[in-house]
């Protein structure tokens, strides 16, 4: 026989109640949900915004040609030249304070002193090279001509953002539910609720329902000030990242949930929490590109919740992928969510 009781009187809906109303009323649970993701947005956005491009510091070891090298370098807008005795030109070469120096030797020689293992270093060094052979009169056999091309998309802020957001629905899921059920049962709040007329799945299923209201803000929030500060492209339809938002956020809520079916200390369950979570942040190309990883680990790398959170939702905002295009992470992600919440609900202790 269905249940006929009024939506206000159902335990489900009284529970998600509860749980919203105890995020309202903590003020560090608001701060690391939606201001501190804007205050990282902001300064990574800032350190890593479009900017000129930079300088190459070089410095000329002095000696009988080192005037002339140094002024044929100083010509070329695209250095910063200062000449330099042994001990200095030793002591900037050693702290990185110049990326190439160059020393001047017989007959027209020069000689390249320079870190290999730094990418500056190399860049700087080719453009030295190129800069000193053509003071020498050499004549490029191709004619060639340059053509700078700068889109949105293709900027390190543009690729930040959307792994931001991944990190963020991570870190709210994980945490926010874990920790919320793991005080409860050492307070011994599971074991007076567990005397009411509440089922295991009701009480779990309140949890998930409430990431629903957080996720809304939270993509909204950063997803809005990416944009609109930053000028990060949003290419795809926002139907499909609502649905990649929802999905991640469903899925690390099944995490959280498992992580937290049995820990009974808040101790044990930030060790478990930190043992899922850290190797996501370093694996899962929140910063950099994961497909940097070797090969032999990709299965595991491309297996990870993370992974397939932040590649749904860059390929959304910056390549506008359709959702046939995500089949294959939203796939990933509904494993996740479905097995882990199956999973909690089987093992889930209230005491």
């Amino acid at each position: 026989m269905a249940d006929r009781r009024p939506l206000r009187d159902h335990p489900l809906y009284q529970l998600t109640l509860v749980r919203y109303l105890e995020f309202l009323r903590e003020p560090e649970a608001m701060f690391w949900t939606f201001i501190f993701p804007i205050l990282l947005t902001a300064g990574l956005g800032l350190a890593f915004r479009s900017k000129p491009p930079e300088i190459a510091k070089l410095g000329v070891l002095e000696g009988p040609r080192s005037e002339a090298v140094a002024a044929a370098l100083a010509a070329d807008a695209r250095v910063d030249v200062a000449r330099l005795d042994d001990s200095a030109a030793a002591q900037r070469l050693r702290t990185g304070k110049i990326a190439v120096l160059v020393v001047p030797g017989p007959e027209g020689t020069v000689t390249y002193r320079f870190d290999d293992t730094r990418p500056d270093a190399r860049t700087a060094r080719a453009l030295t090279d190129d800069i000193l052979q053509r003071a020498a009169g050499r004549a490029d056999p191709v004619a060639v001509s340059e053509e700078t091309v700068r889109e949105r998309g293709s900027r390190y802020i543009d690729f930040l953002v959307p792994g931001l957001l991944g990190m963020n629905l991570m870190g709210t899921g994980i945490w926010g539910i874990g920790f919320a059920i793991v005080d409860q049962r050492r307070k011994k709040l599971l074991k007076r609720l567990v005397a009411t007329p509440m089922s295991r799945a009701h009480y779990l299923m309140s949890f998930v329902l409430s990431r629903f209201g957080y996720l809304v803000l939270e993509v909204a929030i950063l997803v809005g000030f990416g944009v609109l500060v930053f000028g990060v492209p949003l290419r795809g339809s926002l139907g499909t990242l609502a649905l990649a938002s929802v999905l991640a956020g469903l899925m690390f809520g099944g995490v959280g949930l498992l992580i937290a079916s049995r820990a009974k200390t808040i101790e044990g369950a930030s060790g478990l929490m930190n043992l899922a979570m850290v190797p996501m942040w370093v694996f899962s190309g929140v910063f950099f590109n994961a497909a940097n990883f070797p090969q032999a680990i990709q299965p595991f790398v491309q297996a990870l919740p993370l992974t397939a959170a932040v590649d749904a939702l860059r390929a959304t905002m910056l390549e506008g992928a359709t959702l046939s295009q995500l089949a294959p992470e939203f796939g990933i992600m509904a494993a996740w969510m479905v097995g882990t919440f199956a999973v909690a609900l089987r093992i889930f202790r209230w005491l």
